[in-house]
């Protein structure tokens, strides 16, 4: 690996990728055929994809790496790696899938805290900015009721505490919003909703809409888009932190509130899943970002307090039980991410691969 790691670093440093060079690429992409058919690498294409890949690396490293200093990644080698083996493949992907529509092509990426949601769409969106296609980044979270309709929707259920599980999202919107972008050369702007959550003390509000050209490609993430209704056998075995009865109504009613989302994620052309490899390192990752956070001077949440947050969300649409589903199903998912304990990434493959 060390080799590999000293020809991106050459290549950073102003010199030309040589044959010699691009054949040891190869070599290490075919000793990942997983990950060369989630990217639709095949024997036919990939010495094109090497020289195409080579030439776009020389291209955005710089900027990449700026943009990944800002997230906190300082590691060249790192960097180089992800930048090799993820982020140019996908955009390249989407450029493609891109050319085949006639249309705007809807991707949506669907990840939980600390799975790298943010930092893939920025990323992607940039490269795909080199490769001529224009983009949007649109959050779930942008979906989120008005402040006023979630305190009303708080009076009807008193369980919807926070702002996040499946019933406090205006679908019909997001559904609109979709729509608009899909519309084959649609001239007027769409105006994209976006959301503050600083807004009355943290509890949220919308703000000012973006006004926005239709696009070539939508980056849609969230913690749950894509996921389905679950049949309701599986919370007969309950699962922490699902421990009582109250908790398993209340799994049950938003696993049906799951249903009123399905016409959203039918506007997705493609899903990617970003997969801890431990759905429980998503709570680690919270209080790491917190005590960050806390040491910098500002508020932030106690480890105690983050454990009863992330695990309301596990009673909401518990990981175990609805993302697996959208693993091992090939007909739901695109493709998976691994994301090991340190939010690096791990295997990368299209789902049913490593059921």
């Amino acid at each position: 690996m060390r080799e590999i790691e000293e020809i991106w670093r050459r290549w950073s440093e102003g010199n030309k990728p040589t044959e010699v060079e691009k054949q040891k690429l190869l070599a290490v992409e075919l000793d990942d055929r997983a990950r060369m058919k989630a990217f639709g690498i095949d024997e036919a294409n990939i010495q094109a994809e090497i020289e195409e890949r080579s030439q776009l690396f020389l291209q955005v490293h710089s900027q990449i790496q700026q943009l990944c200093q800002s997230f906190g990644f300082t590691d060249s080698d790192y960097i180089f790696y992800r930048l090799w083996t993820l982020w140019l493949p996908l955009a390249r992907q989407l450029a493609k899938e891109k050319e085949q529509l006639s249309r705007t092509l809807i991707q949506g990426i669907l990840g939980g805290q600390g799975t790298g949601k943010t930092t893939l769409a920025t990323i992607t969106r940039t490269i795909l900015a080199h490769l001529g296609f224009t983009s949007v980044a649109i959050s779930i979270d942008d979906l989120y009721k008005t402040y006023d309709a979630r305190q009303k929707l708080q009076q009807q259920d008193p369980r919807l505490i926070w702002r996040g599980p499946p019933g406090t999202h205006d679908v019909e919107l997001g559904i609109e919003i979709l729509d608009q972008f899909l519309q084959p050369k649609r001239a007027e702007p769409i105006l994209v909703p976006r959301f503050d959550k600083s807004a009355f003390n943290g509890a949220g509000d919308r703000t000012k809409p973006e006004e926005t050209p239709c696009v070539d490609i939508v980056l849609f993430e969230g913690w749950f888009v894509g996921t389905r209704p679950v049949e309701t056998s599986v919370f007969d075995t309950l699962l922490h932190p699902i421990n009582t009865p109250e908790d398993k109504l209340f799994a049950l009613d938003n696993n049906d509130r799951l249903k009123a989302y399905l016409p959203l994620w039918s506007k997705l052309d493609r899903l990617i899943v970003l997969c801890p490899l431990d759905y429980r390192l998503s709570q680690q990752w919270r209080k790491e970002a917190e005590q960050k956070m806390i040491a910098t001077g500002k508020s932030g949440m106690s480890d105690e307090e983050i454990e009863q947050f992330v695990e309301y969300f596990w009673k909401s649409l518990h990981p175990e039980l609805f993302i697996k589903p959208l693993i091992n199903n090939t007909g739901w998912a695109d493709m998976v991410i691994e994301i090991n304990a340190d939010h690096s990434c791990g295997k990368i493959y299209a789902p049913g691969d490593f059921c």
